[in-house]
């Protein structure tokens, strides 16, 4: 299960437990069938759509005579299904598609906020403290300054402490903050 997936799964979760108070074992069905009946952003149709091909009915319209309900003819409705069978890869490629140019969207955006940053050879810069260990709110986050001794290649640099000693392994960029003197 994705992290999105599972960030709105608990939220949901969440909502219903304020009225239930701690059984959110019985709450998670329906906090399920909610999620897959939704229809998602990048793909404008509902997980249930995408695999059925059809719409579900909502448990409310089932207890409240609608017009669904009211007009129901099983022998049009399995014809319908049936069409709409044969419609569901048509639908899942439509989906695929707004997939792909959601994701690129979503790529250039970033792409637009971030800014290209290259180091060359003798330059000086920070390196991020590695996290593994234990920073307090206060402490510093970076450490240096370093000098870059060599370019690896996407993204990559060897560095060399004010000592000259070379570090064992090279860094990211991301790691990496330019040292202004």
């Amino acid at each position: 299960m994705g992290k999105s997936k599972s960030l709105i799964l608990v939220q949901g979760i969440k909502k219903r437990l304020d009225r239930a108070r701690g059984t959110w074992v019985e709450e998670l069905t329906s906090v399920l069938w909610s999620y897959r009946n939704t229809p998602g952003g990048s793909t404008g149709e509902s997980p249930f759509t995408l695999v059925y091909g059809t719409e579900a009915i909502i448990p409310a319209e089932l207890g409240i005579p609608s017009h669904k309900i009211l007009h129901f003819d099983e022998e049009h409705n399995s014809q319908l299904l049936k069409e709409n069978l044969d419609l569901v890869d048509e639908l899942r490629e439509t989906a695929f598609i707004r997939t792909q140019r959601y994701k690129s969207m979503m790529i250039n955006a970033h792409n637009k906020r971030v800014k290209a940053r290259h180091f060359q050879v003798g330059d000086l810069v920070l390196r991020r403290i590695d996290m593994l260990k234990p920073v307090g709110k206060l402490d510093p986050k970076w450490e240096g300054p370093y000098k870059v001794t060599k370019i690896i290649g996407n993204g990559a640099y060897k560095l060399e402490d004010a000592e000259g000693c070379v570090l064992n392994r090279p860094w990211n960029i991301h790691n990496l903050r330019r040292f202004y003197s």
